[in-house]
């Protein structure tokens, strides 16, 4: 256990991390990797078990289409009601049918979305660089894909099997689905939306490897976070 789970790609890396156009804690770190490998436990240890400050790109996507803002009205005079819930709420698995399987669907809906998570993300580092905090942690899925690397200086990357990466999906819930589980198919959809995870790694200060016991994880966690990263890895 150790240094094994730290990137050591300095050849790769560029000679400094980059400048964050806003402030922030010192230590931001943006923690991303492939759907369904295990940003949430991770996000949940370093909030529960280390009591750090932990902002989730994915709440505040549902913030920007909860009922009655200007997103969910432009997402229904575009789709239609029948990407709506009986509740008036935003049928997600309805909408993930469309966007999955259309990039340029899946764009338009980024496009919309994106800029308000980005908003909610530097007001909510600004004020915990206000209250001096020393280390902030920022979940974002998609934050190459996003173009947010720059909301942080420090980049953790969680990696698990393919395989391993479907079983769990398989077992996730999914709001508004029929039956509570996606298929094999839109499992597929859903991983090769996001860029492979084999490029998030070569961008990464720390792969954290989940592949085995939640203690395994936990260490590398722990390694991490005492551990003094690498400078991100250059994207141009």
């Amino acid at each position: 256990m150790g240094k094994e789970f730290l990137t050591s790609q300095s050849e790769s890396m560029s000679d400094r991390s980059p400048t964050l156009t806003h402030s922030a804690p010192p230590r931001t770190i943006g923690l991303t990797g492939g759907v369904g490998m295990g940003k949430t436990t991770i996000s949940n240890y370093l909030a529960t078990v280390r009591q750090l400050p932990v902002l989730d790109a994915d709440i505040y996507a549902r913030e920007a289409v909860e009922r009655g803002s200007a997103v969910l009205h432009e997402i229904i005079e575009r789709y239609g009601p029948s990407v709506l819930m009986p509740n008036g709420r935003l049928d997600r698995a309805r909408l993930g049918e469309i966007i999955f399987n259309s990039p340029p669907e899946r764009l338009w809906i980024e496009q919309r979305i994106h800029p308000y998570v980005r908003d909610r993300i530097t007001a909510e580092l600004q004020e915990l660089a206000q209250r001096h905090v020393a280390i902030a942690i920022v979940v974002v899925p998609l934050l190459f894909e996003a173009r947010m690397t720059d909301l942080v200086n420090e980049i953790w990357v969680v990696n698990c099997s393919r395989e391993q990466q479907i079983e769990r999906l398989r077992q996730r819930d999914v709001e508004g689905s029929g039956n509570g589980r996606l298929s094999l198919e839109q499992i597929h959809a859903r991983i090769d939306s996001q860029m492979p995870i084999s490029q998030k790694i070569s961008y990464a200060n720390v792969i954290i490897q989940n592949a085995s016991t939640l203690e395994d994880l936990f260490k590398q966690i722990d390694w991490a976070l005492q551990s003094q990263a690498l400078p991100p890895a250059s994207q141009g």
